[in-house]
């Protein structure tokens, strides 16, 4: 009789650990069933970036093109000249000098300046930079400071819809100190088709700046190479190509990071 009885307890322990068992494979093969891969791809984050970037700049051109026309209609500067300055010398809008200082030209006080300015390391430490209240401010004081510094007289008698000659007429004329300022402007243009303002100003329909002048992959008149990126270039292989640090692409082109484009121009010299 006690056999019986401990054969029957033996048998209901057996039966219970089975019982409970049981959900507990279910549930990991439930676990497992339910379990999302995630695949991360390297691109992204660096498409991402550039993405960004793009709009940034877009948004920027959308909220200035109004005054850059009205500034060339006004003064004769071209409207795809003053915005690509505006994007350059503000990283569309986004610089410490733009946010806290409305300077979107990088115009210093020189002598004759009595408004407020700010200090500001550029060439050297603690420049001496103008401060407005607004950007339209900074719009406004680029189109007197063109108009009425002698050093930049030879532009006016440029044709308003060749960029290509302002650009270089700037850098002549000792706007910017960087050998590469005009194919920077160039780039900005022909990237953004920022000349189709000076064209509405101008009355013509957008047309291609001339073969002469365009600026596409090739060396631009032996100053500086622009390259267009394709399917595949990464920044480091561009610098592989032509020998330079990709620091150095980094900084030439404003980059904050290695994101790029396909369709992008670099100046890679």
């Amino acid at each position: 009789m006690i056999k019986k009885i401990f054969c029957l307890m033996v048998l209901l322990f057996l039966v219970s650990c089975n019982s409970t068992k049981s959900p507990t494979q279910n549930n990991k093969k439930n676990s497992s069933s339910t379990k999302k891969t995630i695949v991360y791809s390297k691109n992204s984050s660096a498409n991402g970036v550039a993405t960004k970037r793009l709009e940034v700049v877009n948004q920027y051109i959308e909220q200035y093109k109004g005054i850059a026309m009205s500034n060339m209609k006004n003064f004769g500067i071209p409207a795809s000249i003053i915005l690509a300055q505006g994007i350059l010398e503000s990283g569309a809008g986004k610089s410490s000098l733009a946010v806290n200082s409305n300077n979107h030209f990088g115009i210093k006080c020189h002598n004759d300046w009595e408004g407020e300015f700010v200090h500001h390391d550029d060439d050297s430490e603690k420049e001496c930079f103008r401060k407005y209240n607004d950007p339209a401010g900074s719009y406004k004081d680029h189109a007197k400071f063109l108009t009425t510094k002698k050093r930049y007289a030879s532009l006016f008698s440029l044709a308003k819809g060749d960029y290509v000659a302002w650009a270089m007429g700037l850098r002549a004329a000792g706007y910017a100190t960087d050998p590469l300022y005009p194919e920077k402007l160039i780039a900005y243009i022909e990237r953004y088709d920022l000349h189709q303002y000076d064209s509405q100003v101008l009355g013509k329909s957008v047309v291609n700046a001339p073969v002469s002048n365009r600026v596409d992959n090739q060396v631009v008149n032996g100053d500086g190479t622009l390259y267009e990126v394709q399917k595949g270039d990464t920044l480091y292989s561009i610098s592989k190509k032509f020998n330079v640090l990709v620091e150095d692409l980094q900084r030439n082109n404003n980059l904050t990071d290695n994101a790029i484009s396909i369709g992008q121009k670099l100046i890679v010299k």
